[in-house]
């Protein structure tokens, strides 16, 4: 266990005090942002595409070229955020989210529309999690567990608020219209928020602990920082495929697709109630420790459902522990870089670690989906996604700094 000064020294405490406005106003942005920008379109795609006759395909793909956009630009986003604060950044990124929206509610063509889609993926970038957890992380230290545990909590409400929100606005709107109501709330709510909530004062960076001098492209060239891109990026990839064809599994298995849906729904549940765990995890487990943990049980979770048949309340109960296990490893890698390399360049390089585990998790689905028919069915492919996130679990060893100060 590290002793009180060390701690201050990895994650910048100190006796200032707090923007107060600062958590409530991301928790409802976050909320809204996510609810809006990401999960608006899976409830709304079958109508444009029924009601203007473009591929699925097509659609798809556009909403996915937004994630890589995202994961790119969350880089330079995390080097801005890191020198000036989050209110530019964020306040700018929402104004974008609005502009999007409104280009993809009017988009007369496919082009205009992933165009739309396009600058999203720059919203996404300025307003999702990674800004608002190098926010908290700086704001809060040493308390950051709690403060992101907290703003997680309410962006897992996101789906629960805006699908069935986006849905009832369909029943009686056009998809633009529904769009476009979406939007102005988008820009009510926001922009605001972002704006007037994050005014505070920018506290300076803390130094860095003592393994992790030479600024943050020494920390990102270093073996542990890559290996630990590597095992969350691969962790990613087979969360994301698990949640999307989890439905496809349990059809193939003779259940109902609202038996399916529920399942996937109550995972949905289960997620959340993880995420309430992590702080206590934290607390009594080492970062490597936590790290290969909470990885090697989403490979058992996996390679329970692949080889699990039924009955049907077992494979809910499955859908439930992958849940709370998703919950979790979102923490993690909220507070993977901090819990390693201290809170200094916390934005630039939760920013290069996001990168690629975004790009995996936007490729997931679609690498899962063709992955299944040559491996012969759904228990198959997901057989081979707790294989990859064995490996993840392995690769895990690594990731530890040599001469940590800041691990427990």
């Amino acid at each position: 266990m590290t002793n009180l000064h060390t701690d201050q020294a990895a994650t910048g405490t100190g006796d200032r005090s707090r923007p107060r406005a600062v958590l409530p106003a991301l928790c409802a942005t976050q909320i809204t942002s996510w609810g809006i920008v990401y999960y608006a379109f899976p409830v709304l795609n079958p109508e444009i595409t029924t009601a203007t006759g473009w591929p699925t395909g097509a659609t798809t793909a556009a909403f996915s070229a937004a994630l890589l956009v995202s994961a790119l630009a969350g880089i330079r986003v995390g080097r801005i955020i890191d020198h000036r604060g989050p209110r530019t950044v964020m306040t700018v990124g929402s104004v974008l989210g609005v502009l999007s929206i409104l280009i993809v509610a009017a988009a007369p063509n496919l082009p205009v529309f992933t165009a739309g889609w396009l600058l999203a993926g720059l919203s996404m970038a300025s307003t999702f999690y990674q800004p608002a957890f190098a926010a908290l992380t700086r704001w809060w230290a040493p308390d950051h567990v709690r403060a992101l545990t907290i703003v997680t909590l309410a962006g897992g409400l996101a789906s629960t608020v805006f699908a069935p929100l986006t849905a009832g606005l369909a029943a009686h709107l056009s998809w633009r219209a529904t769009y476009t109501v979406l939007a102005l709330v988008l820009a009510v709510v926001t922009i605001p928020a972002h704006a007037l909530a994050l005014n505070a004062p920018w506290p300076k960076a803390p130094p860095a602990p003592a393994h992790a001098t030479g600024g943050a492209d020494t920390v990102a060239r270093s073996r542990p920082f890559w290996m630990l891109a590597a095992a969350l990026t691969l962790s990613a990839f087979t969360v994301s495929a698990v949640v999307v064809a989890l439905v496809p599994l349990l059809l193939e298995r003779g259940f109902t697709t609202t038996e399916a849906a529920w399942a996937l729904g109550l995972g949905g549940a289960g997620q959340t109630l993880g995420r309430t765990l992590y702080a206590t995890i934290a607390r009594r487990t080492g970062a490597t420790a936590r790290t290969t943990a909470l990885i090697a049980l989403g490979a058992l979770t996996t390679a329970a459902l692949a080889l699990v048949p039924g009955p049907y309340a077992l494979l809910v109960s499955l859908s439930v522990a992958a849940g709370m296990v998703r919950g979790n490893l979102t923490l993690l890698q909220a507070t993977a870089i901090t819990d390693r390399w201290g809170t200094t360049h916390y934005g630039h390089l939760s920013g290069l670690l996001a990168a690629p585990t975004t790009t995996a998790s936007a490729l997931a689905p679609f690498a899962g989906a063709a992955l299944a028919a040559p491996l012969g069915g759904y228990p198959q492919m997901f057989g081979l996604l707790a294989l990859i996130a064995a490996l993840a679990a392995l690769i895990t060893f690594g990731t530890q700094p040599r001469r940590s100060t800041v691990e427990r």
